[in-house]
């Protein structure tokens, strides 16, 4: 009896980290495909469309959608009382911290780089947990963080190769990381008490506002004269890039622990390599291959259980 319900509990625990049901497969295939192409479609849309004009009015727009989303299934909207100052934090962090330094990196680096560069962020939110909530930096964590270090090294020696900015574009992606695993992190510290959904809406409409407004100050755009592609990737980046992706992300990770839905990210990055390969012709040099197993070694050892003690 003791044996069968033993033999249970650790059959429970197996699958409550690592199983995937059926439709968070459907739906980690398609965020991976929907992100992961978005990296080439960021570099075709800002040719023609101002950088902040492009990130402001699309997280804008997707904030619209979000809501849409969030009152058609039920969902409260309200904040709860003392939480305002939390939400702009994670809004700084996640939606302008991480967009508008992202935005400066892919316009600066080739499109796989900046993916690359990007999901180094679970190795970040490692660090900063250690740091802020007191998580234990395990041996399998520093080892996870030198393996990233040096993937991050054959891109930066890649890079100061060149004459230009190009180096810049290497510290504006890791900024960008950073910053999407500090509001992680904040968010983990004390959770908010709101639905997933409505949660990300506010974030989108609180961190794109400040964007849009300084973007229409600063830049200009003649809407008429946008192409088809670029304008195709703008819309592209209002339904798929964040409206759409957003809410699988935050599905996923209501339907399987946070570890398990960040292990399944990892395909991201490499979809962003292959389709700047396909869409750019971009030629990815043997240091981006390398860097890529590296870091998506790192991350996987953060990352992955430990191993339950028989």
């Amino acid at each position: 009896m003791d044996c069968k319900g033993g033999t249970s509990v650790r059959h429970s625990r197996t699958m409550s980290t690592s199983h995937i049901p059926r439709a968070g497969l459907v739906l980690l295939g398609l965020l991976s495909i929907g992100w992961g192409f978005n990296w080439p479609i960021m570099k075709v849309v800002i040719a023609e469309i101002p950088r902040w004009i492009f990130r402001g009015d699309s997280i804008l727009l997707a904030s619209v959608g979000l809501f849409g989303i969030a009152w058609l299934s039920g969902q409260s909207l309200k904040v709860p009382a003392g939480r305002w100052r939390q939400l702009l934090a994670m809004a700084s962090c996640n939606i302008v911290g991480w967009n508008m330094f992202a935005i400066y990196g892919v316009s600066l680096l080739p499109s796989g780089r900046a993916a690359i560069l990007g999901y180094t962020m679970p190795i970040w939110s490692a660090l900063l947990s250690a740091w802020f909530l007191n998580d234990r930096l395990t041996l399998r964590r520093l080892i996870g963080l030198m393996l990233g270090m040096g993937g991050m090294a054959l891109l930066i020696g890649t890079e100061f190769e060149k004459l230009g900015s190009a180096p810049f574009g290497v510290i504006f992606m890791l900024v960008a990381a950073i910053f999407w695993a500090g509001g992680l992190v904040i968010y983990k510290r004390d959770p908010l008490p709101m639905p997933i959904t409505a949660l990300t809406a506010w974030q989108t409409l609180l961190g794109g506002i400040p964007i849009a407004l300084s973007g229409h100050a600063l830049e200009s755009v003649e809407w008429g004269r946008v192409s088809f592609w670029p304008m195709f990737g703008f819309w592209y980046n209002v339904f798929v890039g964040l409206l759409f992706c957003y809410w699988a992300w935050n599905k996923l990770v209501q339907m399987v622990p946070a570890s398990v839905s960040s292990l399944g990210s990892l395909i991201i990055p490499v979809v962003g390599v292959f389709s700047g390969m396909i869409f750019l012709n971009e030629a990815p040099r043997w240091q981006d291959f390398a860097a890529l197993v590296l870091v998506l070694t790192a991350i996987a050892t953060v990352l992955l259980p430990a191993r339950q003690p028989a």
